[in-house]
């Protein structure tokens, strides 16, 4: 395998180096200074200070969507200047006092829906990785991480501040970011950063940036950045040392394990520390993530395990060096395997202690950057061993926007014995990884061959890929093909079909059209044909296991942000390598050996989430093994702008299988509600009603932010049983009968132990 993977390593570097340029055409039409304050800077949203008037104004906005160019019917004017504390920013959006806004909480969603203005940084000009703060009509604030060239986090939390003024023309925005809150560093001579600005106008649906973005790409793609350039260098960074303690207090129930109501407790912490200007050193002490949100339930109708993203702040920044590796289905590190995992006497996830951890992260320089991860947790019966956890990732930048990365996990049960059952004595992963994206935005590819190293010497421990992905505004093609070794079993990562020795070859292309015709464009936006295939079959003898394969996909975008796909025939083909319940409740297995062909139609509508009612359904039907299925996920949603969003998402299946099989009718019901009160006071709740897992999960949360990144928590959550049941021990649970429940105060506080 190693020779085949060296020689499609060779040919693939070749093959796209010549797309690779020095600098983009954007970085040379799109320059803007960065001036020096002389006076003080008043954070009032007022902008009447003379080094306001001095600073340079961008040039006119243009337009991302509906087109790519013209000028923004709606302009916006920024400016940006600094004093040794802080980099300023200020806005000047034009638009009348008709504001739309999802709610009044930190960190709103992406995705539409909300009147933003937003600043991104690139500050090592390496066109992956940045940091991103919006702003919206009421001066609520969103600051995230941006990774993978355009993908913002927005669990990544940090110091800033804005004010925003409101005109019966415009609103006005006035931004400090102290340079503590970014990385970055400082050269001789000339300083610049990559750095644009973006708007989104729900008004009158328009996207625009200063740095033109070509429509088909995201809004905060840096890719397609400007040139900010410092008449005098910023400050060099000095101490940060940023402390975060926390102490809980609650109590706890079990009721399937018989342990009644506990009070529980404790204190623990975080600390952020720069090591270097560019080089993060974050510590954690008994962390607890109480606050972190639910995850939100599916119903599972496959043979696999489903993954569920990230939510833990200590694990976000810097996660693309970690997380990013291989592909969705086939990871050599995915972090909920550290502190989480399923309870074998109930069913469901729960956490498991961290007793402490560290992660090192950033950037040695501009080509290096490097990952440091190690945790240690403690054992829960039913549910995991103690282990220490330890990732390391090495990347180098090559050309404008490509890297070689290679990352090395370890997993050791340091406190078990090495003949316990399914749990080896260490487990170990390396990898080596060349993504290459070309300067232009257009191109993603990705190489990469993982291996795995445990006590036993087993065949086939590895994994292997490549993928080609072409995406321009017209046409996006898409193409991957992995082998996956048959005992290939990272424990700290994700691999979905674990155990079997596959090849996997999916592959997708796309083309759309952008009509001109006045009469449609002012409805249409884009529309356009795709064709999807994937195959999967097993690696001794060629086997396949499954296909699906859809001739024609349709799709259209209309002008006010909603979008419709429509796949009119789709076909599946499974052979069953172990027995399996369609089902996925407990009912009459097909055999294993059988295989079977169906098809389906399937179709998505996603609406104009600006609306105040607005409503979102997917859903597929046909042939569904040797059956038929009905399967609609609605969405509605209703919002008190900006107070208050609730939404009621819903999803049925209706499987009909022959006579002996289970026929059942699958039902996920979530209703939630998001209340904020203020800019610093908010409320959560969600419900949870899944009867294939036979499961009613309550969510509740109480935040108030009393001070920047300094919370108080109050959650309660409760599960309970959708419908009656017997345990293996032969007891009775009466429908909404509680499993288990908790009430948890948390108090957070983040203390600058030093600054700039």
């Amino acid at each position: 395998m190693q020779p085949i993977a060296t020689r499609l390593t060779f040919v693939f570097c070749v093959l796209f180096c010549h797309l690779l340029v020095a600098q983009t055409a954007n970085e040379l039409k799109y320059r803007i200074h960065i001036k020096k304050a002389v006076g003080k800077i008043t954070l009032d949203g007022l902008l009447n200070e003379a080094d306001w008037q001095l600073a340079e104004r961008t040039t006119p906005f243009r337009q991302q969507f509906p087109y790519d160019t013209a000028v923004a019917v709606q302009q916006t004017e920024s400016r940006v200047t600094f004093d040794d504390e802080a980099i300023y920013v200020s806005h000047v959006v034009y638009q009348s006092r008709k504001y739309s806004a999802l709610s009044l909480r930190r960190d709103f969603p992406h995705g539409g829906g909300t009147d933003l203005i937003s600043v991104n940084f690139d500050t090592f000009k390496d066109k992956q990785n940045g940091f991103h703060f919006s702003v919206n009509p009421y001066g609520v604030m969103r600051e995230g991480l941006i990774t993978r060239g355009e993908e913002v986090s927005n669990d990544w939390d940090n110091k800033w501040d804005c004010r925003v003024r409101n005109y019966d023309d415009k609103w006005v925005v006035e931004i400090r970011i102290p340079f503590k809150t970014l990385r970055y560093r400082v050269l001789e001579g000339i300083n610049e950063w990559n750095v644009n600005f973006f708007r989104s106008n729900n008004s009158i649906n328009e996207r625009s940036g200063w740095a033109q973005i070509p429509r088909g790409f995201r809004g905060n793609s840096i890719a397609f950045s400007g040139t900010m350039i410092w008449e005098t260098p910023p400050p060099k960074p000095g101490a940060n040392v940023s402390l975060i303690p926390y102490v809980t207090a609650g109590g706890s129930a079990d009721y399937l394990n018989n342990r009644p109501w506990s009070n529980t407790g404790g204190v623990g912490g975080d600390a952020k520390v720069a090591v270097t200007p560019a080089m993060n050193l974050d510590l954690t002490f008994n962390p607890d993530f109480a606050q972190v949100d639910v995850d939100q339930q599916v119903t599972n109708l496959s043979r696999f395990e489903l993954f569920f993203p990230e939510r833990r702040q200590f694990f976000l920044e810097n996660s693309d060096l970690f997380g990013n590796f291989g592909s969705m289905r086939m990871n050599p590190f995915f972090s909920r395997r550290i502190g989480l995992g399923r309870d074998t006497v109930s069913g469901e996830n729960t956490t498991v202690p961290i007793l402490a951890g560290a992660r090192l992260s950033g950037k040695l320089d501009n080509n290096w950057r490097l990952g440091l991860l190690l945790m240690q947790t403690g054992r829960k019966e039913n549910v995991a061993v103690a282990a220490n956890y330890g990732v390391f990732a090495l990347q180098r930048k090559m050309f404008t926007r490509s890297a070689v990365s290679f990352i090395f996990t370890n997993k050791h049960n340091f406190f078990e014995a090495k003949d316990r059952r399914n749990a080896d004595v260490f487990n170990r992963v390396a990898g080596i990884e060349y993504n290459h994206a070309s300067s232009n935005g257009y191109w993603n590819n990705k190489f990469f061959y993982h291996r795995v190293f445990s006590p036993e010497s087993r065949a086939e421990p590895y994994a292997t890929g490549a993928m080609i992905s072409y995406g321009s505004p017209k046409l996006a093609v898409e193409a991957m093909i992995t082998r996956q070794g048959e005992n290939y079993r990272p424990d700290v990562g994700f691999v979905q079909r674990i155990g079997q020795g596959l090849w996997r070859t999916p592959a997708s292309a796309e083309y759309t059209w952008f009509p001109s015709n006045p009469r449609v464009n002012r409805i249409i936006n884009s529309y356009g044909v795709g064709i999807d295939a994937d195959m999967t079959m097993r690696s001794s003898n060629g086997q396949i296991w499954d296909w699906d394969f859809t001739p024609v996909i349709a799709f259209v975008r209309f002008r006010n942000n909603a979008t419709f796909r429509l796949s009119p025939l789709r076909y599946d083909y499974t052979y069953l390598f172990s027995s399996f319940d369609p089902t996925n409740t407990g009912g009459k297995a097909l055999e294993k050996g059988t295989s079977y062909t169906y098809r389906t139609t399937r179709f998505f509508y996603s609406d104009n989430h600006a609306r105040r009612i607005y409503m979102d359904v997917q859903g597929q039907i046909g042939e569904y093994f040797n059956g038929k299925i009905i399967s609609l996920t609605p969405s509605f949603s209703y919002r008190y702008q900006p107070y208050g969003l609730f939404s009621l998402i819903t999803t049925y299946n209706r499987i009909r299988l022959p006579q002996g099989y289970n026929s059942t009718n699958l039902l996920l019901i979530t209703p939630r509600l998001d209340l904020t009160f203020t800019k610093s006071l908010f409320f959560t709740s969600q419900l949870q009603y899944n009867n294939q897992v036979n499961n009613v999960n309550l969510y509740t949360r109480l935040q108030w932010r009393f001070k920047p990144v300094s919370d108080l928590f109050v959650v309660y959550t409760d599960n309970y049983f959708a419908q009656e049941a017997w345990t293996a021990e032969n007891r009775y649970y009466a429908p909404f009968q509680s499993k288990n429940r908790a009430l948890v105060v948390k108090l957070t506080y983040w203390l600058n132990v030093s600054s700039n």
